[in-house]
């Protein structure tokens, strides 16, 4: 996987229900210089959710085979079957269209991407202000099951803990604010003042 130097990578990681969708969605909209990087997912598509937009669906099987070829940047299992990974196709598209690299992912996903790019990553953590707001939007969300709801409350409880592992902490209690920080952090991290990235 070749590094070019001029491209950044912006990883954004956290638990689920803490709005980092919600910013990278922002970023995506404002800077033009950015460009999504689509996981691939072994879970069930979402009604909402568009193939090649939001994920490349995969059967199990077919993820299964692609681990084994290495098309896997990085990839985990994060529930039991259910498989989420970053295809190494999909970095190249995005520098190769000479655009910085924003990934929306979970946290083990997120390290192991800081470590293979170093500097060249800006690895960045949301959280909302408690664990409880966290929970109150997960519900709020009505996607989960009761049982899949319990398995991620679970997950998020070990995520927290994740916290110091990255280069930025990114508090999301008022979005407004949120996502002038999020520009900020964008703009620093490429050596862009913000009005000119405007």
């Amino acid at each position: 996987m070749g590094k070019k130097k001029n491209h950044k990578m912006f990883i954004f990681t956290a638990p689920s229900g803490s709005g980092k969708t919600t910013v990278v969605r922002h970023l995506l909209n404002k800077y033009n210089f950015l460009d999504f990087s689509v996981s691939a997912t072994s879970r069930e598509k979402r009604p909402h959710e568009v193939e090649g937009k939001d994920y490349y669906f995969l059967s199990e099987e077919e993820f299964r085979t692609k681990i084994d070829e290495g098309a896997f940047l990085e990839w985990e299992e994060v529930y039991d079957n259910q498989f989420y990974g970053t295809l190494k196709s999909e970095v190249d598209r995005v520098w190769e269209a000479g655009k910085h690299m924003v990934f929306d992912i979970e946290v083990n996903g997120a390290t192991n991407l800081k470590k293979m790019y170093g500097d060249q990553a800006l690895a960045v953590f949301i959280k909302v202000p408690s664990f409880m707001e966290l929970v109150k939007r997960l519900k709020s969300r009505k996607t989960e099951s009761p049982s899949s709801l319990k398995k991620r409350i679970k997950r998020i409880k070990r995520e927290l803990t994740y916290e110091e592992s990255f280069d930025t902490v990114l508090i999301n209690d008022k979005l407004e604010v949120t996502l002038q920080e999020a520009e900020n952090i964008v703009c620093q991290f490429i050596g862009m003042r913000k009005e000119s990235a405007e």
